[in-house]
């Protein structure tokens, strides 16, 4: 079960406008290699609701995304 979305977005923390990493490539199915999202879900990021967008974040950082250079 998760957390009520008040909570949710009460313990999520400062993040970047976009888990875009500059590095996008759909080449062999529907998810960025680089940020992780969905080709829907990266068509939509602008127009995404806050809590949305913090439930994208919390999949796409729980599957080790974004893949940023270090």
């Amino acid at each position: 079960m998760s957390a009520p979305p008040g909570e949710l977005m009460a313990a999520a923390p400062t993040r970047p406008d976009t888990p875009c990493v500059a590095v996008c490539s759909t080449t062999f199915d529907e998810v960025c290699r680089g940020c992780g999202r969905t080709v829907v879900e990266v068509a939509h990021w602008v127009s995404m609701s806050e809590l949305q967008k913090e439930l994208v974040w919390q999949r796409i950082l729980s599957q080790g995304y974004p893949r940023r250079n270090k």
